[in-house]
């Protein structure tokens, strides 16, 4: 970070809260860089307008197409146009749509795949196109492309970044095999408020959480080379606080103060950047008023000019168009002039950019060089994916057809569902089941539901591919063991309920194994619930079935934490199962028939009831922090516990831990080390999650309770014991100011380790002796661990 940076930051950070959206005549975007720099001098025209942009820095060959352009084909350029809907893909491919890819009035294409038709399409843009540029084929592949993997949210339940790393991967190889080029993911927006439907894409609630996943997933799609046929373009998404919308309403006002911008929903964006995403999405939604696809001081300020992100930035889905529903701009070409000024280089469907700035840009110098700035990068991420040296190389079908649902990518995705499921309660060891004979009842609609193990954004998942829960418990049931089914109640209200049948069910079984909880069609974008309980069907069948006295064990289905108090009360055990995606079934019956012991973890809190969120674990003490005692006035809801119903972290195992003391020092380069011996004292080998807490007790500003810094997943054997050692930098320790930036402060520091947020097991702590300016947001720095 220079200090110009950060000079820029401070000035611009000063007036954050009351910035307004045209600040300057021009737009201010910061240097582009790109991998080819050529050595052209910059034009004093162009200097005037920016004094950290230029073409220049961009290959010979992507300024020599733009110096040949016409403006109406630059515009082209900025057009991502719909080949045809989510579930209809490829179906506006027309012969009028060929004529416009023949006259560059297009860019990219999303709703696309299928490696014969997309290069069919190729050939008409690089054979028959005037300048010959190649296009942008995109899909939103959340979590797999053929081969569908659990749903976001439910992999970063396994606190395992390789696990969405290989995932990612292997979604990369399908969707390249298959044409395409670009995904839209990964969805790193923090979310704390479960209402909010989308809460199911993202990583949960922690922004160091949500860092390491960020990174494992831009690594995964993108791999060592964009160039590289079996990789593609990661699209970060949704810059920048679009996971913390007013009342967790989708789309709604981010009214946040700019600390928690900073430390809370921006630094899984800053590990994205470092990690070398090579595209980023705003956001729908507005920041204390001023829209995501609008904001030059986030955009441009911040991403460019000081994180250095060199990339491609593309609108959500009409979002320039909506600039006048936020109410910052009368027209559609005020809404593209402003979108274009704050740094947007891609126009998502709404075909602003493209067809309403023309006459614009024409009269304004400025506006001109921003454009030209826009079609370099779109350019030149075409050349980094290595589409104008061989634009063919998506494009072989043999290819498509031997790679998308391999046994190595079923076995991946398997592999994935075991190790997202969160065993959240096992009274007296309910769980595994015995493999003596017995007669196990399953009971609800879900449990036969294939698509909603798909989740919301199933790419080209396929349900015929799809091992339902019921099928796997059925297919490796212990011999002598019976699994029943009776559907009872499905939370969807087309399907007809028969309570009855399952009580009856149940009478009859000696374990009962109740699937309730959401569909796929109750998560998702515009998906937002005021009410995150049950169902009532869900409940209904639940309390049914409760009153049967029958041992019974909840599998939850969901992509959301849900108030589901009374009916984890009245169960044995509960297991999260989410969404699990093509291998559920055969997933769930390891863990329930005991082959494997489950060690997911929460990556957000289940609340007691609906009205206690938001909350977390990592919230600020205040001055009269919670406190159990009714007596006192204290910052708590009187008629709840102060404790959420499983907090973040939390997860159970079929064996149990023994923490050793948290040992702490600090090297000669400041690098802080802190050990634990952790032994597994249980009679089953099994995977523990250690998680490693911080706090800063005296600090200029008021501190979280309790900040996630760093976790390994480890497996140890019964008996057995494991050394985790954290290796941690002061800068992690850094807060932000809004007139400091991100600085190291002097003092002590509370670390904590722990199986839970919740359940701390040792503490120690350390001296910062020396303060220092940082410039990186702390929560998106890796914590080196190692376990020996």
């Amino acid at each position: 970070m220079t200090d110009a940076h950060t000079g820029t930051r401070r000035a611009v950070a000063a007036s954050f809260l009351s910035a307004t959206l045209l600040a300057s005549a021009c737009a201010t975007p910061a240097q582009y860089v790109a991998e080819t720099p050529a050595t052209t001098p910059v034009s004093p025209e162009t200097s005037a307008c920016s004094a950290n942009v230029s073409l220049t820095s961009a290959s010979e060959r992507v300024q020599s197409l733009v110096s040949q352009m016409t403006i109406d084909e630059k515009l082209g350029q900025l057009n991502q146009a719909a080949g045809g809907r989510s579930k209809s893909l490829n179906s506006k491919l027309t012969p009028e749509e060929l004529d416009k890819v023949r006259s560059g009035e297009i860019g990219s294409y999303l709703h696309v795949a299928g490696a014969q038709p997309l290069g069919e399409l190729q050939k008409v843009a690089v054979e028959e196109g005037r300048l010959g540029i190649p296009l942008l084929f995109a899909m939103d592949v959340v979590h797999g492309y053929r081969t569908i993997f659990p749903v976001p949210l439910a992999m970063a339940a396994s606190w395992d970044p390789s696990v969405w790393k290989d995932a990612a991967a292997i979604s990369a190889d399908e969707a390249s095999a298959s044409g395409l080029h670009w995904t839209f993911a990964p969805m790193v927006d923090v979310a704390r408020d479960p209402r909010w439907g989308r809460i199911v894409e993202g990583a949960g609630a922690d922004p160091y959480l949500g860092s390491r996943m960020a990174v494992a997933q831009v690594e995964g799609y993108q791999g060592d080379s964009l160039a590289a046929p079996n990789t593609i373009l990661a699209a970060t998404k949704h810059f920048g606080a679009y996971g913390v919308p007013t009342g967790g309403r989708d789309y709604g006002s981010a009214d946040i103060s700019e600390q928690s911008l900073m430390e809370t929903y921006l630094p899984a964006f800053y590990a994205a950047t470092k990690a070398g995403t090579g595209s980023m999405m705003t956001a729908f939604n507005d920041v204390a008023g001023v829209p995501s696809t609008a904001n030059e001081y986030l955009v441009d300020d911040v991403l460019r000019g000081e994180w250095g992100f060199d990339g491609m930035i593309v609108s959500d889905w009409n979002a320039v168009a909506e600039l006048i529903n936020h109410g910052v701009a009368e027209t559609e070409e005020e809404a593209g002039v402003l979108a274009l000024r704050a740094g947007v280089d891609m126009d998502m469907t709404s075909m602003v950019l493209p067809t309403r700035i023309k006459s614009a840009v024409q009269q304004d110098d400025c506006l001109a060089h921003d454009l030209d700035a826009a079609v370099a990068r779109i350019l030149t991420t075409k050349e980094r994916l290595g589409l104008f040296d061989n634009p063919m190389a998506y494009h072989d079908t043999k290819r498509e057809a031997a790679t998308l649902l391999s046994d190595a990518h079923r076995q991946a995705a398997h592999d994935a569902a075991v190790r997202s499921m969160v065993l959240l309660k096992n009274d007296n060891q309910t769980l595994p089941f015995s493999k003596a004979p017995q007669n196990v009842a399953v009971i609800g609609g879900l449990a036969e539901d294939k698509l909603t193990q798909l989740g919301s954004w199933r790419a080209q998942g396929k349900t015929d591919e799809v091992v339902s829960l019921l099928e796997g418990l059925q297919q490796s049931a212990p011999d002598g063991t019976t699994v029943t089914y009776a559907a009872g109640a499905h939370p969807s209200m087309d399907v007809e309920s028969s309570i009855d049948e399952a009580v009856n069910a149940a009478m009859g079984a000696d374990q009962v194994l109740l699937v309730i909880g959401e569909d796929y069609d109750l998560s998702g974008e515009a998906r937002s619930r005021s009410d995150i309980s049950l169902p009532k069907n869900q409940t209904d069948l639940a309390n049914a079935i409760f009153e049967t006295g029958k041992p019974v064990t909840i599998v939850l289905v969901t992509g959301r934490p849900l108030a589901i108090e009374q009916e984890a009360e009245a169960a044995d055990a509960v297991l999260n199962a989410w969404m699990l995606g093509l291998e559920a079934g055969n997933a769930l019956a390891d863990v329930i028939w005991g082959d494997v012991s489950p060690a997911g973890r929460l990556p957000i809190e289940f609340p007691r009831r609906t009205g206690a969120v938001p909350h977390t674990y990592s919230e600020y003490p205040g001055g009269r922090p919670a406190d159990a005692d009714l007596s006192k006035d204290t910052n708590r809801f009187i008629d709840i516990p102060i404790t959420p119903l499983f907090p973040f972290g939390h997860g159970l195992s079929y064996s149990s831990f023994d923490y050793g003391d948290l040992t702490s020092a600090v090297q000669s380069n400041g690098d802080i080390l802190l050990s634990v011996r952790v032994t597994n004292s249980g009679d089953v080998d099994a995977d523990e999650v250690v998680q490693l807490y911080m706090r800063d007790p005296l600090a200029s500003i008021a501190r979280p309770k309790r900040e996630l810094r760093g976790f390994t997943r480890t497996h140890i054997p019964a008996g057995d014991s494991r050394t985790v050692t954290f290796t941690l930098s002061p800068d992690q320790t850094a807060l932000y100011g809004a007139r400091t930036g991100w600085v190291v402060e002097p003092g002590r520091i509370e670390f904590m380790v722990g199986a839970s947020a919740d359940d701390i097991r040792s503490r120690t702590d350390i001296e910062i002796t020396e303060g220092r300016e940082t410039g990186v947001p702390a929560s998106a720095i890796a914590t080196r661990v190692s376990v020996e």
